[in-house]
């Protein structure tokens, strides 16, 4: 999906999909995709360059994997992002729709969002930000 260009501020704005989430950070902070598993080719890592800390991972996995789905959906595919968040707002947004404890992260620091439309774009790319605040130093 090509991003859209807004007239009005000459900006260009995101979707929060796989392909919007990794122009936004390569727009926002100059961090490209790194795929360090031959095993899982489709997970995208983005660190810092200095301090090589991870903000944010960009996965594919199945239904069954977020342990969500019932038995009939539990082979689809889905598409997340995990990013770091202080521990106060990652138990407020675990109760919400398209939020769940970080897959293979610290359920406490860590939240996984589901790219599935339920968490608006705004939320998802102010989320990405704050991590890459967190993990600054």
């Amino acid at each position: 999906m090509q991003p859209h260009f807004d007239t009005v501020s000459n900006m260009t704005t995101h979707t929060a999909t796989r392909n919007g989430i990794i122009e936004y950070i390569g727009e926002h902070y100059s961090v490209d995709p790194e795929y360090l598993w031959k095993k899982y080719p489709d997970y995208a890592v983005f660190r810092h360059a200095d301090n090589r800390k991870w903000f944010a991972i960009v996965m594919t996995v199945t239904a069954q994997q977020l342990h969500i789905a019932p038995d009939s959906i539990a082979g689809e595919s889905v598409d997340i992002i995990d990013v770091k968040c202080d521990p106060d707002v990652n138990a407020a947004l675990q109760g919400q729709p398209g939020f769940l404890p970080g897959y293979h992260m610290n359920h406490k620091n860590w939240i996984t969002i589901m790219l599935d439309g339920r968490v608006p774009d705004e939320q998802i790319f102010e989320l990405i930000d704050t991590s890459y605040d967190l993990t600054r130093r």
